[in-house]
C-alpha cells in the first residue's frame, strides 16, 4: 500500500524524551529512575497519592487525582482496587530487535502473515534508516511456549532466513494487550490509560495513538472534575464515556473482526493477497477490494461473510 501520509515511524527514545520536556516545561516535575510501590487513600478511600521508591529510600507525594499510565502490567490501577489483568487469550508476545547492515526499502514497512512464522499474529520490518530496521514478531498469549517455541525462536528463525547478514544491535521483549478495553477505567481519585487500560489496537497491537488519545481524555477530565472539585469515580466516568463514544465502539467492532480473521488458513491470506495484487496501491481501500474480490474470486465473498458480517464493511 502506497498512500500519502499513511503513518509515521517513530524514533521511540527521542519521541518519549520530547514528551517529556514538553510536560517539563509545562510545569511538571520529573522523577527519574522511580519506581511506584504503592498507592495512598484517605479515610473514604480515595486515592491521593503515590508511594514511591527512589534511590534506595521510600517516599510518598500527595495529589489530588492519579492517572495510572503503567503498562500493561499496571499494578497502580489493581493497588487502587481496580482488576487490571489479562485473559492470556487477548495479549500477544512480542520480540524485536534492532538489526543493522540490512537490504530494505527504507520507506516502506514491511508485515508478513502466516501460522508458521507468527501464530496468530505477524512480523514487522520498520526502518529506521537505509539499512537498519527494527525486526520484531508477535503471537497470541495462548500459543507462546507451544512446542516448545517462544516469540524470540520465531524472531530467530525469520531473522537467519531473511536477513544473514544483519548486526543485532539491541533488543526488547515483552507483552501488548490486544483485546477489548478495560471495562472499568476510573475508581475514586484515579483514572487508567494507555496499556494500563488495555487500549492497544486488538489488530495491530499498536498503542502509540489510542494511548495519546485516551491520555488526552484522562486529562480534559481530572482538570474539569479538579475544578469541581469532585474527583469520585462517578464524575471521572465522564473519561469512560467519551472514550467509549469517540474510540470504544471502535474497539468492540474490530475485536469481532479479529476473531474472525484468526479463523482464517494460511491459504486463505495467500488468495486475499493475490486478488489484492491486481490493484494499484494507492487505490487499496475497503470498497475497491471487495469490487476486486467479486470480479476475480467470487467465491472468496463467501468464505469473508463472517467478515462482512462482524463489521468489516
Amino acid at each position: 500500500m502506497d498512500v500519502p501520509n499513511a503513518g509515521y515511524v517513530l524514533e521511540r527514545k527521542v519521541f518519549d524524551r520530547v514528551l517529556t520536556e514538553m510536560a517539563a516545561n509545562a510545569g511538571a516535575d520529573i522523577i527519574v529512575k522511580a519506581r511506584a510501590t504503592g498507592v495512598k487513600k484517605d479515610d473514604n478511600g480515595y486515592v491521593n497519592g503515590i508511594v514511591f521508591r527512589y534511590s534506595a529510600r521510600d517516599y510518598t507525594v500527595k495529589a489530588k487525582v492519579v492517572i495510572a499510565a503503567d503498562g500493561i502490567e499496571s499494578q497502580v490501577g489493581r493497588w487502587a482496587g481496580i482488576d487490571t489483568t489479562h485473559d492470556l487469550r487477548d495479549i500477544d508476545v512480542c520480540a524485536q530487535y534492532l538489526i543493522s547492515n540490512i537490504d530494505i526499502e527504507p520507506e516502506y514497512c514491511d508485515f508478513y502473515v502466516g501460522r508458521e512464522i507468527a501464530p496468530r499474529g505477524y512480523i514487522w520490518v520498520f526502518p529506521k534508516g537505509a539499512d537498519i530496521a527494527n525486526v520484531g514478531v508477535g503471537i497470541g498469549g495462548t500459543i507462546s511456549g507451544k512446542g516448545g517455541k517462544l516469540a524470540i525462536d520465531y524472531l530467530n528463525e525469520f531473522v537467519k532466513r531473511k536477513f544473514p547478514q544483519g548486526k543485532i544491535i539491541g533488543q526488547v521483549v515483552g507483552a501488548v494487550p490486544v483485546g477489548d478495553s478495560l471495562p472499568k477505567l476510573v475508581g475514586n481519585g484515579i483514572l487508567i490509560v494507555g496499556d494500563a487500560a488495555h487500549h492497544s489496537d486488538p489488530i495491530s497491537g499498536g498503542g502509540i495513538a489510542n494511548a495519546m488519545y485516551s491520555g488526552m481524555f484522562a486529562a480534559d477530565t481530572a482538570v474539569d472534575c479538579l475544578k469541581k472539585g469532585d474527583v469520585s469515580a462517578k464524575a471521572l466516568s465522564i473519561y469512560e464515556g467519551r472514550w467509549d463514544r469517540e474510540i470504544g465502539k471502535h474497539f468492540k467492532r474490530i475485536c469481532r473482526i479479529r476473531d474472525e480473521a484468526l479463523k482464517f488458513s494460511d491459504e486463505m491470506f495467500d488468495r486475499c493477497a493475490a486478488v489484492l495484487n491486481r490493484m494499484p496501491a494507492e487505490k487499496v481501500n475497503m470498497p475497491t477490494i471487495f469490487k476486486t474480490v467479486l470480479k476475480h474470486q467470487p467465491r472468496l465473498l463467501l468464505e469473508l461473510r463472517h467478515l462482512i458480517l462482524a463489521g468489516w464493511v
